[in-house]
């Protein structure tokens, strides 16, 4: 199979404009992120509707398509970025633009989630440890997923799943294993371009979830379980605790 990487990239963002291009030890986030996946895949693009973003990838080395400025999500983006491309691929992956640490490993995972032939869609989900914090088992912003026999995904949701009946909240986490959305998905081609001709889905209205649309549709999503933490940069404060990371990283590698 031949796998494509595509990194949407916007400019404008409420908690940190101008996100893509900020410094991460010498180089801009975007290309810190392009470099961390491009030998990984058969062909990695950034897709974005800023001219600045797309020069800088252009001028770092890296491979750039320039894609409408009003499109919903990134899904969205990733398929105008391919159609565009006019090269034909068997999977699509959607990596976040903010995770300059997204781990090698994880990327293969997704890559053998393929190799079952039911697969349409493939994400990561992440196990929480037994001795997670009450807190942030119920935080809603980190979406917990519900796995069947077959590893894939039957529901996705801001609140705790499944409920552990008969026991009190603090003893959940000891009684049954609780997984964390790892927010990366990898689709066949063809899938993509029926997905982003969907309209929105009710579940997905009411959790704010794009990927419930898709299963509300029938689509397999299969799940690859990591034990390895994705690290996004939503705002200054976390790009400054990016430094840090990469700093140590580099000295101690």
């Amino acid at each position: 199979m031949r796998f494509l990487g595509i990194i949407p990239a916007r400019y404008a963002s409420t908690r940190f404009p101008g996100k893509p291009l900020a410094d991460l030890c010498g180089k801009p986030l975007i290309v810190r992120v392009y470099e961390r996946v491009a030998g990984l895949l058969d062909e990695v693009v950034v897709a974005t509707d800023d001219e600045r973003i797309f020069d800088t990838v252009l001028k770092s080395g890296g491979k750039a398509i320039m894609t409408s400025p009003d499109h919903q999500s990134g899904t969205d983006r990733c398929f105008e970025a391919y159609t565009k491309l006019g090269e034909h691929f068997d999977v699509i992956i959607n990596i976040q633009g903010d995770e300059p640490f997204i781990k090698p490993t994880q990327i293969e995972l997704l890559k053998k989630c393929f190799e079952d032939k039911d697969t349409q869609i493939a994400t990561l989900v992440k196990p929480f440890p037994a001795d997670t914090e009450f807190e942030t088992l119920f935080n809603p912003n980190t979406p917990k997923v519900i796995l069947n026999a077959k590893q894939q995904a039957i529901y996705f949701s801001r609140s705790v799943i499944p409920y552990i009946r008969g026991k009190q909240h603090t003893e959940w986490l000891k009684s049954h294993i609780f997984y964390k959305h790892i927010g990366i998905y990898a689709y066949l081609s063809n899938v993509l371009e029926e997905i982003t001709s969907l309209p929105q889905s009710s579940l997905e209205k009411a959790e704010s979830l794009e990927q419930l649309r898709w299963i509300e549709n029938g689509y397999v999503i299969k799940a690859g379980i990591t034990d390895e933490e994705t690290i996004g940069i939503d705002t200054p404060e976390d790009l400054a605790h990016a430094i840090q990371r990469y700093l140590y990283q580099a000295n101690h590698s």
